[in-house]
């Protein structure tokens, strides 16, 4: 019942580990996917320096590796066989709720390093997810957004409130869409908290994203 989680950085990937330990796995390790240059996640734009920072608040290890978008599925299968002769893993523990060509792609690359992979937040309400991740306790900001959001909304704290001006813009709570991705600050499972800044902000692709600087 030990886990690999497949994580992000953001609330969902968190909330599943959340979830997942809960429903008695014992978490692992942490794998993340850099982008061709090493230096920050290939999908939140995350520094590495800040995802080892959660994973050290987590207490566990975590495992890095870069990729294009072209062989990232290639890499992903490879490195989950390199963890798996690394750690007693049994399963693979994924964030997403109810695209099933994504869970299709995590039982497929999950099944060929000989893993199985389980989705906690599976057929979940988006918006209820978001309201139960927050009663849970877990912290997380919007580090980046589409241009429907604005750079404006980099730096808010996923809070009940924000919600509500979600649905208002007819935007979905859990950004499931892609409309904008997060970073957890903090949880009742960390052992303290990340403390970041934004150091101005970007844009690519018709996409905002915070620049986050580790503090201390």
């Amino acid at each position: 019942m030990n886990f690999l989680c497949s994580w992000s950085g953001g609330k969902d990937s968190c909330f599943a580990f959340y979830k997942a330990t809960l429903q008695g796995f014992k978490p692992t390790v942490l794998l993340n996917v850099m982008n061709e240059f090493g230096d920050r996640s290939r999908s939140h734009g995350i520094p590495k320096a800040v995802l080892q920072a959660q994973a050290n608040a987590l207490e566990l290890p975590i495992h890095f590796f870069s990729s294009t978008w072209g062989d990232y599925e290639k890499k992903y299968i490879e490195n989950l066989k390199t963890i798996t002769k690394n750690y007693p893993i049994t399963h693979s523990v994924f964030g997403d709720i109810d695209i099933e060509s994504h869970r299709a792609w995590e039982e497929k690359v999950s099944k060929a390093a000989d893993l199985e992979a389980v989705l906690p937040l599976w057929q979940g309400d988006r918006k209820q997810l978001v309201l139960d991740m927050i009663d849970a306790g877990i912290e997380a900001i919007i580090v980046s957004c589409n241009q429907e959001l604005g750079a404006d909304f980099l730096g808010r704290i996923i809070d009940a409130e924000l919600v509500k001006t979600l649905e208002n813009m007819e935007i979905d709570a859990c950004g499931e869409n892609g409309e904008f991705h997060t970073l957890v600050v903090n949880a009742p499972f960390f052992k303290n908290r990340i403390e970041v800044e934004i150091e101005g902000k970007a844009t690519s692709s018709n996409y905002n994203f915070a620049n986050l600087v580790l503090k201390g």
